[in-house]
């Protein structure tokens, strides 16, 4: 169940999060890029941490046994990867999100450029495991 549920609902989060609220928040009245900031810099860690959730249990799942392709085992391995450079990327970010908040010009925006590759890795690597896991379990 969590091998073929959990690479839908991780996702999810990653589109409704990185493609759907992040760009969006600062096209909010009122918010400022400080505060979108401190936003991003909350719910992008509250992600990260569910994604580790999601990248455990499912690893758990696969080596618990049960029918799993190797190609289901190389796209876990892909998006445990993504999820690990996004988390340096993350804390890489953090460092940067302090520098606007406290009003000094911000250093490149090539970290969230990196990001959001690493989004796309996620995406493509979750995509290809769920269906490789629904062609397992309609067998």
């Amino acid at each position: 169940m969590v091998q073929t549920a959990g690479p839908w609902l991780w996702m999810g989060m990653v589109f409704a999060i990185s493609f759907l609220e992040a760009p969006l928040k600062f096209q909010a009245p009122g918010i400022t890029v400080e505060l979108g900031v401190g936003i991003g810099r909350l719910v992008f860690r509250a992600l990260n941490r569910m994604e580790l959730a999601f990248a455990v249990a499912i690893g758990v799942a696969l080596l618990a046994g049960g029918e799993s392709s190797t190609g289901a085992w190389i796209a876990w391995a892909f998006a445990a990867a993504a999820l690990a450079t996004k988390w340096l990327l993350r804390r890489a970010m953090d460092r940067r999100t302090r520098v606007v908040s406290h009003s000094r010009p911000s250093p490149s925006r090539g970290l969230h450029v990196l990001y959001a590759l690493a989004e796309v890795v996620t995406v493509l690597a979750l995509g290809t495991f769920a269906v490789l896991s629904l062609n397992l379990l309609i067998r």
